[in-house]
């Protein structure tokens, strides 16, 4: 799937590559960029919840169109989401880095979630007013570049949410100097669930770092679970999305994290 993921961006890239080229530089976002780090660092009340904006996806298809960002933006405030990722990748997950723009009247940080791979793509990011990017340790076969796209993140103000889906790509997220790391569940090749991944993972935190579960958190008592574990946050899209009360659905999460 990320091979998939990585073709579908080559467009963008393109486009950043030819602006770069040509002298053009985007204007940086000149409003308030809350910190997403602050937002989802579990406290004494346990576990936050980062909830998504979320079309479509691989594996689901479809996901609630009729809801828009400005929409979403309002319930998840209300719901108690500590802050919101918001799709932009297009082709897969009928995302648009407009959203961003829309979503950001709830005050809450948002993280820009998409398939990163160049630096140009910080530069298109300070351009929204999002307070992270996900950076996926797999997208890079370089770990000195993957190291550059962290610090780089970090020293233009954005929080860089690095994703592990295994031991190896965990060691090389630390390596990189990762300071908030998310542990993806899901299996690219099967796009099946394996919740043992967050499970054995969180015996690895490090003082300092945050950690995010994210991929089959469906139900309160999940919430419970991966705040017992030591989680700070999950993150959570599918499940809220896809129902008929989603700011009702966030509610119930967040109360069962912080139970």
């Amino acid at each position: 799937m990320l091979d998939k993921f990585r073709k579908a961006k080559q467009v963008e890239l393109d486009m950043l590559a030819q602006m770069q080229n040509e002298g053009k530089k985007f204007t940086p976002y000149a409003g308030e960029r809350p910190s997403f780090a602050d937002a989802i660092r579990r406290d004494e009340g346990g576990l936050k919840v980062i909830a998504e904006y979320k079309r479509a996806s691989p594996s689901k298809g479809d996901i609630n169109l009729g809801l828009s960002a400005g929409d979403v933006a309002k319930m998840y405030a209300a719901g108690g989401a500590s802050a919101i990722s918001v799709l932009t990748e297009k082709e897969y997950f009928k995302g648009s880095l407009t959203y961003l723009d829309e979503i950001k009247p709830s005050g809450l940080p948002m993280l820009r979630k998409d398939f990163l791979t160049d630096l140009m793509q910080i530069d298109q990011t300070l351009a929204t007013p999002a307070s992270a990017l996900l950076v996926i340790v797999r997208m890079f076969e370089d770990d000195g570049y993957l190291k550059e796209m962290i610090e780089q993140s970090h020293a233009f103000g954005l929080d860089a949410v690095v994703e592990a889906f295994d031991e190896e790509d965990l060691a090389r997220a630390k390596k990189a100097g990762a300071k908030i790391i998310q542990i993806n569940n899901r299996d690219l090749d099967t796009l099946g669930i394996d919740m043992n991944r967050s499970i054995e993972f969180i015996k690895q935190k490090d003082d300092g770092e945050i950690w995010i579960c994210a991929s089959g958190i469906n139900d309160p008592e999940d919430c419970a679970q991966m705040n017992e574990l030591g989680y700070d946050t999950v993150l959570i899209g599918t499940s809220i999305m896809s129902s008929p009360d989603p700011q009702a659905k966030l509610s119930a999460l967040v109360a069962g994290g912080r139970s």
